[in-house]
């Protein structure tokens, strides 16, 4: 089984509310994630622990299967944990800061596959 671990780190010129708000806007996810063909929430509601998400996600730009994810933490506007609970295993953690006119955004992933060479399809 293949396993990654992933963390981005990168400045946004927006307040922590503002970013938080454009973070968890669930279904405009894919115009900024790379790996994220669509978005959609399963769950009647769309905040707060237990939020369910439907992720097509890309695998060398192709989508290529769906994904579940499960909120498990949700402290605005600073930290969000999610839970990968299909083919793909594991955890997100975003972890926002004010930091200078805008926030800090961390974005770190422990995540597998349970194929060979899973870990260069992550």
């Amino acid at each position: 089984m293949g396993s990654v671990r992933i963390e981005r780190d990168v400045w946004l010129a927006l307040s922590l509310d503002e970013a938080w708000r454009i973070l968890t806007r669930w279904e405009d996810q894919a115009r900024w994630m790379r790996d994220a063909d669509s978005v959609r929430v399963l769950t009647p509601h769309r905040v707060g622990v237990g939020v369910e998400l439907a992720v097509r996600t890309r695998v060398f730009n192709v989508p290529a299967f769906g994904e579940r994810l499960e909120v498990m933490v949700w402290e605005p506007p600073s930290r969000l944990v999610v839970a990968h609970r299909s083919f793909v295993r594991g955890i997100g953690v975003w972890l926002l800061r004010a930091h200078g006119e805008g926030t800090r955004f961390t974005w770190a992933e422990a995540l597998s596959l349970p194929v060979p060479l899973g870990e260069v399809a992550l």
